[in-house]
């Protein structure tokens, strides 16, 4: 485990999921954790979820508004990193004739340039061995109908990733790529059908399971405590590029 002790870490979109295991890796790993998302009364359920730790803090922020985002970095002060697993999905998974143009663009607002306002406002805040690590998926490698639009996504934030990794050293930028994992968006994705869906792709994987939240959490505490990785997409995602 990376040392954490009184680390300052940021997590956007820690307020279920993948973000949410690793806020709890976090602080049981001594770091101070500052969890910002849309919703109030959601950080407000996380807060009680997490046992109202005196290292947790929560704040309320839209990450695709730049005014919300240079105001928070205006007042959270130093940090050491900068998590993000935003993603606003819904509508997205379509076939073409009845995608919303609205609905993709909630996709790169969420997952492109929410992460770059971060990057653009953070990096300025980060310590010279701080590091910021994004979220793409295992989309943009094996894309299927319906997932256009977040597999175009996905392999931008990537190159996003690679670019600022040179523009901002020796901070660190990476990205961790996950495979399907068993979260509340896949609400989105399967509606129903999610039990199904996700065990018919367990069955695939040569793991023979989907992935957990806490995978996906050890797999950035990995990122952000090694001082040797940066311009890395980091794939977690069960053997899925191989079937």
């Amino acid at each position: 485990m990376a040392d954490m002790v009184n680390r300052r870490v940021l997590i956007v979109g820690g307020s279920s999921g993948m973000g949410l295991a690793l806020a709890r890796w976090c602080l049981d790993a001594g770091a101070q954790v500052l969890i910002a998302g849309r919703n109030e009364d959601r950080l407000k359920r996380v807060r009680e979820e997490l046992g109202n730790p005196a290292a947790l803090d929560t704040v309320a922020v839209d990450i695709t508004q730049e005014d919300q985002v240079a105001e928070l970095f205006k007042h959270i002060g130093g940090l050491d990193h900068i998590v993000s697993t935003a993603a606003d999905i819904e509508g997205a998974y379509e076939l073409l004739p009845a995608l919303e143009l609205k609905a993709a663009q909630r996709v790169v607002e969420s997952k492109f340039y929410g992460p770059l306002l971060l990057a653009k406002h953070g990096a300025p805040m980060l310590s010279a061995t701080g590091s910021i690590t994004f979220t793409s998926g295992i989309a943009a490698y094996r894309p299927a109908a319906r997932g256009s639009v977040v597999a175009a996504v996905n392999a931008a934030l990537e190159g996003l990733v690679r670019a600022l990794a040179i523009e901002l050293a020796p901070i660190r930028v990476n990205a961790v790529s996950p495979g399907w994992v068993d979260t509340p968006i896949w609400s989105f994705v399967a509606g129903d059908k999610k039990d199904d869906t996700l065990s018919a792709m367990a069955e695939r994987l040569p793991v023979g399971r989907v992935g957990q939240p806490d995978d996906i959490a050890d797999a950035i505490g990995f990122l952000m405590g090694n001082a040797f990785t940066t311009g890395t997409t980091l794939h977690v995602e069960g053997g899925h590029r191989l079937v």
